[in-house]
């Protein structure tokens, strides 16, 4: 009878050791898997002011204007000059419009960055859309190289039917580079994989 009971009990604690083993690898993927997972959580839903992503298409034109701003910042542990080519620039709702930033490697090495990018209002996320950009990708940048990053995008026009977007006269558009550490860079990042409209060595 206690020879019965030790090998039921022991079962039972394998089971259980199973479970917990499968457990501990499920949170362990969701950990890794959350960062993407909230990147796109935030382009769908324009949380936290993340821009939406969309492909290029026929939008009304809405007559009422908005003016775009447009800010650069840099994480101290890239060594680079970064700014945008325009300041501003006034558009219509619906209205596709191009604009650039301008990115420089200060140093004597070959160096990677990647941008994340959000715009304010917060409120405003939901209707910026973009249809090209440069950010989330790896950037990289050869001694002296100074490159053109142009994004397209457009202020959805639906935004004239919110009554809760009345008071968006101007939304910013900001990008912040960061570097990418060589042993994290992807095998091809010797290649730039934004393709510059202009540069220099």
């Amino acid at each position: 009878m206690t020879e019965r009971t030790g090998n039921t009990s022991s079962k039972s604690n394998s089971r259980i050791g199973l479970m917990l083993g499968g457990l501990v690898a499920c949170m362990i993927g969701l950990s890794f898997a959350a960062v993407p997972l909230y990147q796109i959580f935030c382009q769908v839903t324009g949380f936290g002011g993340t821009p939406q992503v969309v492909e290029a298409g026929q939008v009304q034109i809405v007559d009422r204007q908005v003016t775009v701003r447009f800010n650069a910042d840099i994480d101290r542990s890239l060594d680079w000059q970064f700014k945008p080519a325009q300041l501003s620039v006034n558009l219509k709702l619906g209205e596709q419009t191009l604009a650039f930033y301008k990115a420089s490697n200060t140093t004597d090495q070959i160096l990677v960055g990647s941008a994340t990018f959000n715009v304010t209002p917060e409120k405003a996320g939901q209707y910026f859309n973009k249809i090209e950009c440069f950010c989330f990708t790896e950037q990289t940048l050869e001694p002296g190289q100074t490159v053109d990053m142009p994004v397209s995008f457009y202020v959805d026009p639906r935004l004239n039917d919110d009554p809760s977007m009345a008071d968006v006269t101007t939304i910013t558009l900001s990008y912040t580079f960061y570097r990418v550490k060589q042993e994290d860079a992807a095998p091809h990042t010797t290649a730039q994989l934004t393709t510059p409209l202009s540069s220099r060595n």
